[in-house]
């Protein structure tokens, strides 16, 4: 029996997108349900209408370069951004991975997915971009001093937005911030 590769794609239970340059070629309409976009709204824009914005758009796409170098994939948890329709604007948790197809040249070409985490981890508090990121790591099981050196901020400054986290969240501890972050 042939497979109909196309039929794969489109039906895929994931958002899928191909890039060129951070610039989606093609993708699926799981990922267009999920951002509440249509096909014609994402095709031929930079992945960056999806980020809260353009400066962690661009963080992002340089601290994930040397990783795509080094064995051509990439995976993480970070807020995207709901493009249109009835939830315009909202911020969501989502889980990406990724694979270059030229690891030399990360950005060149690649095939992205991305889940919806919004059912198990909803965003409850408006963050700062710095926040999202420093909350991104956390979660990860990360040190002040290995986010600050991923952030290239010093690890007081990554305590600063720590702290900020657990006032935004009531929490008591990191520990307690991590499980309210991941409950949402």
């Amino acid at each position: 029996m042939d497979i109909d590769y196309r039929q794969a794609f489109d039906l895929a239970p994931v958002g899928l997108a191909l890039s060129r340059n951070r610039t989606m070629i093609d993708c699926n309409q799981q990922l267009c349900d999920m951002f509440g976009a249509t096909k014609d709204q994402l095709v031929g824009q930079s992945f960056q209408v999806l980020y809260p914005s353009a400066d962690e758009f661009e963080r992002l796409g340089a601290r994930m370069a040397p990783l795509l170098n080094r064995n051509g994939t990439y995976a993480d948890d970070r807020i995207m951004k709901r493009l249109d329709g009835r939830f315009k604007g909202e911020t969501f948790w989502c889980h990406v991975s990724g694979r270059a197809l030229n690891p030399s040249a990360p950005h060149e070409a690649g095939i992205w997915t991305f889940e919806d985490l919004s059912a198990l981890r909803p965003v409850r508090a408006e963050l700062t971009p710095r926040e999202r990121e420093v909350a991104a790591y956390l979660m990860q099981g990360q040190t002040s001093k290995q986010i600050g050196k991923t952030l290239e901020i010093s690890h007081r400054t990554v305590e600063i937005y720590r702290a900020r986290l657990m006032r935004k969240y009531k929490a008591s501890t990191t520990a307690d911030l991590v499980h309210k972050l991941m409950a949402g």
